[in-house]
């Protein structure tokens, strides 16, 4: 891979899970990644020794890099790091998420607060800090992993899909302003996982317990989920895994500019986000050309898949 052909590239939430997987398929094919997390000498001590481990062993440009996107100012340190060493950056991918499962009801305003600021307001916290030099650069890539479930909403997630909504609002409006600059903007759009991450895993459960009782049987459901959509993976022909979505990532990265789509479904549950997204575009795109505004609309999604068969392995965390 040239210099030319290499791209410099951002992560946010590298330490596991999708992040990982993301991080460790663009450095395998050749990219400069920088694979962030939060309190990397401390908290995430060993994670980030994992990968820089995983980086010399496989040769690969792979560099751990310390950012909070809970801070505007940890986010522009970062990003003014890459841009003295390289004097570009090409790719930002926003993935750092968190998870809570349980009665909508019953998780405290606090609760809902902290996962849309998670896994939505630091969306615009990083690419405030990219967007002024992509801006100069004349073309950039965002990119984001997003959510099966900001199109088809599920229970016993409602503050997590809250904030996949806002975080997919968002995107989609910044690719608007900023595609006028060269700037493109792609959401990866996993369907559940249920191994791989550690989403579930360390999941926040709400704060009123008073009320989840109120709801009877109803909360005991939940223990349900997990094993339905083992079945229904198995149904599709089996589960993709959190390295379909690093693949996904790698083909996006190996179109060349202005063909990439606007979103990228890798979902193994096959729910037919697809077709929303078909939908959704038509419409938008209309609207937008009755705005005057038709050179801001967003490239096309891509195509649907007859089945996981029929999907590359590289193009579903309730994520």
């Amino acid at each position: 891979m040239t210099d030319h052909e290499q791209q410099i590239v951002l992560i946010t939430g590298a330490g596991s899970g999708i992040g990982k997987a993301i991080a460790l398929a663009l450095a395998r094919a050749g990219h400069h990644v920088y694979a962030s997390l939060r309190d990397v000498r401390k908290t995430n001590r060993d994670r980030s020794e994992a990968l820089e481990h995983m980086a010399r062993q496989e040769s690969i440009t792979l560099e751990v890099l310390e950012l909070d996107v809970l801070s505007e100012t940890a986010c522009r340190a970062a990003v003014d790091l890459i841009l003295a060493r390289h004097g570009r950056l090409d790719v930002v991918i926003n993935n750092a998420g968190m998870l809570m499962t349980g009665m909508t009801e019953a998780f405290s305003v606090e609760q809902v607060a902290s996962i849309i600021d998670t896994n939505a307001l630091s969306w615009l916290r990083v690419n405030r800090a990219v967007l002024p030099t992509m801006r100069r650069q004349g073309h950039g890539l965002l990119m984001y992993v997003g959510s099966t479930t900001a199109r088809l909403h599920e229970p016993f997630l409602g503050p997590y899909v809250a904030s996949k909504v806002a975080g997919d609002a968002l995107a989609e409006i910044m690719g608007m302003e900023v595609r006028p600059f060269g700037i493109e903007s792609v959401t990866l759009v996993p369907g559940a996982f249920t191994t791989g991450t550690e989403h579930f895993a360390h999941a926040q459960e709400p704060a009123y317990a008073a009320i989840v009782e109120q709801y009877g049987d109803l909360s005991s459901r939940m223990a349900t989920v997990a094993e339905r959509l083992k079945a229904i993976d198995k149904a599709h022909g089996g589960s993709l895994t959190v390295e379909d979505v690093g693949r996904a990532a790698c083909q996006v990265l190996s179109l060349p500019r202005g063909a990439r789509p606007s979103r990228v479904i890798i979902d193994g549950q096959q729910k037919g986000t697809e077709a929303i997204d078909a939908i959704y575009h038509e419409k938008q795109t209309a609207f937008l050309i009755h705005l005057g505004l038709a050179d801001l609309a967003p490239a096309a999604p891509s195509a649907p898949q007859a089945s996981p068969s029929a999907t590359p392995r590289s193009a579903g965390k309730n994520s």
